[in-house]
């Protein structure tokens, strides 16, 4: 598992380092980008797994509603997180449309 943010997020990446090559070389280890992607898919991930646990629960072939119910909630957790995130990127995206040059 990935380092994470916040210990029990699941899967969350955390912020990248400071890059140690400069930005274009062939040593870069992914941007920004990359990041949020891998952010999205850990969640969906999460949301897929759940999913799954709940679906095998309906259908009787688990006996365990506690997993089921942390998987859930794992997966609405990390989800409010990532819609966090997502608010303060298009708040700051448009602070800094606002500014003239």
């Amino acid at each position: 598992m990935n380092n994470t943010i916040i210990t029990g997020i699941g899967g969350l990446p955390s912020m990248p380092s400071a890059p140690s090559a400069p930005a274009g070389s062939s040593g870069e280890q992914g941007g920004f980008g990359e990041t949020l992607r891998n952010a999205i898919h850990s969640v969906d991930q999460l949301n897929q797994t759940s999913d799954s646990q709940v679906g095998e629960l309906l259908k009787g072939d688990r006996q365990d509603i506690h997993n089921v119910m942390i998987a859930v909630e794992k997966a609405d957790v990390s989800f409010q997180l990532m819609m966090q995130v997502r608010n303060k990127i298009l708040n700051a995206y448009q602070e800094v449309s606002k500014l003239q040059f």
